[in-house]
């Protein structure tokens, strides 16, 4: 899945298991030869979770546990910064100058320093300031897969972020300036971005790109070469830098080249079989802050919450946090020695409607895609799949930017015109249809088919919508998350986006045009001056006023409709103690260093 929440994939077959633990390694806090087995309902595929592609929840669990960053955010959920990887400080407010230094020490794990070189990457590639004007990569997308074809301009810089010219490190439009030691970068802001804490993502290895882009064998070497195509605005290198920094790091098993899997943090890849599992081991060479207790975390791809309940019960695996079913809840009542946690996450289901460059392009029209959500059957979807998870309380969501219990949630809701689709509304759709002069539009809904919840919300959307004679088909795909943004590959998606932070912006880049979590090529003027506003509002007042009145305008072109609240269960194995899933991404493995056996 590109960007977001929960997913799933193909079930694993091979089968690990707890191991015993021995004696702590004397200092280190590592007890070695312990081993966790963790279920997750979706294979990684992509090492580069800040690409359109690759930004997906399974990828980005395993960058976070391979990969230390300047904060990172615990389960409260609040900001923590992480001082033992660098610094970061607002230096001046007008103009808004930040500057980032790398802590003494901080390697990448073949034993080079992390350095001002890495953060430029990083700048460059998520603020895409560097790129060629204008290019549109669309044509150069494959329909089957996500990626881009071969076919793709090799002249062209463009690097696949998503950013945008008004908002977040898009704001940052000179080239960042890097200290003589080369440890630090100061960046300066065009304007006033009110989340810069989190502008910045997680960086990949400027050795590494340079050696693959520029055919460099000498890891400074390489480092100087992207720091100078940078700074100097060298097309001709930064084509093939940027080429490769979209695609380089995209694989589906363990690479031959282990550069290609880097990390800074207290876990490093050591295995990974396609469509089984991937294994993280303890980094030997890690100096942060946090160590952990576990020598080896194996993450199974198990897509059947089912057959996840079982792999726990079996002791396959240690621990599972699947998508909810009712099903599921029952199964887990009659394992024993498991600890269930029960809650709300911070994902939320919903339907988007592909607005352009659709399968079938009837969505071009606003008056079909208004008649498609009066026919979703929100209500009928959460009664029959999710109160009987979390009972009578669960409710459905009425906003695309607030969650349900913010400030200003239920205002919004009550103005910004999702009540129209609270009801499944037949005859309301079927005139909407007879004026567009349509009749039986075929709509492809893309979906995980093997998520068996998802298998029946499709088939609840499906028989509703025929009621007001759409003919509703299906482009359910194993493969959907890379999919997701694919011109011609589908006409409406249901899946889930997961927050990753509080950032006031978050959901901009969902809504802006052009943005990375823009899949279904929605662009509005109106909605694009509200997002950039509010990126530059500090006044928490004028902050909810900027979300609500982004919401109407959602609403009111017809974008999609939200569903529900997801339901969140995680079960572990009696022998595991530290779980604390957090409502944030990565959920449960946002301390996986704090995880212990019960006997060690």
């Amino acid at each position: 899945m590109r960007r977001i929440g929960a997913t799933v994939a193909t079930v694993g077959a091979a089968a690990l298991v707890l191991s015993g633990c021995s004696a702590p390694t004397a200092d280190s806090g590592l007890d070695t030869g312990t081993s966790v087995n963790v279920a997750w309902n979706q294979a990684f595929y992509s090492y580069n979770g800040a690409t359109s592609f690759g930004n997906a929840t399974a990828n980005n669990n395993i960058i976070y546990m391979t990969n230390d960053w300047f904060n990172y955010y615990d389960n409260t959920p609040e900001l923590v910064t992480n001082e033992a990887f660098g610094s970061y400080e607002m230096v001046s407010e007008d103009p808004l100058t930040v500057k980032y230094t790398i802590a003494d020490d901080v390697k990448w794990s073949d034993g080079t320093d992390v350095d001002a070189a890495d953060l430029l990457l990083d700048w460059a590639a998520n603020s895409r300031s560097l790129d060629t004007p204008d290019f549109d990569p669309a044509d150069f997308t494959d329909a089957e897969t996500g990626e881009f074809t071969d076919a793709f301009p090799t002249d062209v810089v463009y690097f696949d972020s998503g950013a945008q010219p008004d908002s977040g490190l898009g704001l940052v439009r000179d080239t960042p300036t890097i200290s003589d030691d080369g440890k630090s970068m100061t960046m300066v802001y065009s304007s006033p971005y009110v989340d810069w804490e989190l502008a910045l993502p997680s960086a990949l290895p400027a050795h590494v790109v340079g050696k693959n882009a520029l055919e460099l064998t000498d890891n400074a070497e390489a480092k100087d070469a992207v720091v100078a195509a940078i700074e100097d605005g060298d097309d001709a290198a930064l084509a093939p830098i940027s080429s490769f920094w979209n695609g380089g790091f995209n694989f589906t098993e363990l690479p031959d080249d282990p550069e290609l899997y880097l990390g800074t943090g207290p876990y490093t890849i050591s295995a990974f079989v396609a469509d089984q599992y991937i294994t993280l081991t303890a980094n030997p060479d890690y100096t942060g802050a946090n160590t952990p207790s576990i020598e080896e975390i194996t993450v199974r791809f198990i897509d059947d919450p089912l057959a996840a309940v079982q792999a726990l019960e079996n002791g396959d695996v240690d621990v599972i946090s699947p998508q909810s079913t009712s099903d599921l809840v029952t199964a887990l009542d009659a394992v024993e020695n498991v600890t269930v946690i029960k809650g709300v996450e911070g994902t939320y289901e919903h339907v988007d409607l592909q607005v352009d460059q659709s399968k079938s392009g009837v969505f071009n029209d606003p008056l079909v895609r208004e008649a498609f959500l009066k026919v979703i059957p929100r209500q009928e979807i959460l009664d029959k799949l999710i109160k009987p998870i979390v009972g009578d309380d669960a409710e459905l969501r009425g906003s695309q930017i607030l969650v349900p219990g913010a400030a200003g949630y239920d205002d919004s809701v009550a103005a910004n015109g999702s009540e129209a689709y609270a009801d499944v509304d037949v005859e309301g759709a079927t005139a909407l249809l007879a004026e567009a002069g349509v009749t039986s539009p075929e709509v492809c809904v893309l979906y995980a088919s093997n998520n068996p919840r998802r298998v029946n919300e499709f088939q609840l959307i499906q028989t509703s919508a025929a009621l007001a004679g759409f003919n509703v088909t299906d482009c359910g795909s194993t493969e959907w998350g890379g999919l997701l943004g694919t011109p011609g590959a589908y006409d409406a998606s249901l899946f889930g986006w997961q927050s990753t932070s509080l950032a006031v912006t978050e959901s901009g880049p969902t809504f802006e045009t052009g943005g990375i979590n823009n899949m279904n090529f929605f662009s509005n003027e109106e909605v694009d001056s509200v997002i950039q506003e509010l990126s530059g509002e500090f006044d928490p007042e004028a902050q909810v006023a900027l979300q609500q009145e982004l919401d109407k305008l959602l609403y009111d072109n017809y974008y999609g409709v939200t569903i529900f609240q997801f339901p969140g269960v995680t079960a572990f194995s009696d022998k595991i103690e530290g779980i604390e899933p957090s409502i944030l991404a990565p959920t449960i493995f946002w301390n996986v260093w704090d995880w212990t056996l019960a006997d060690a």
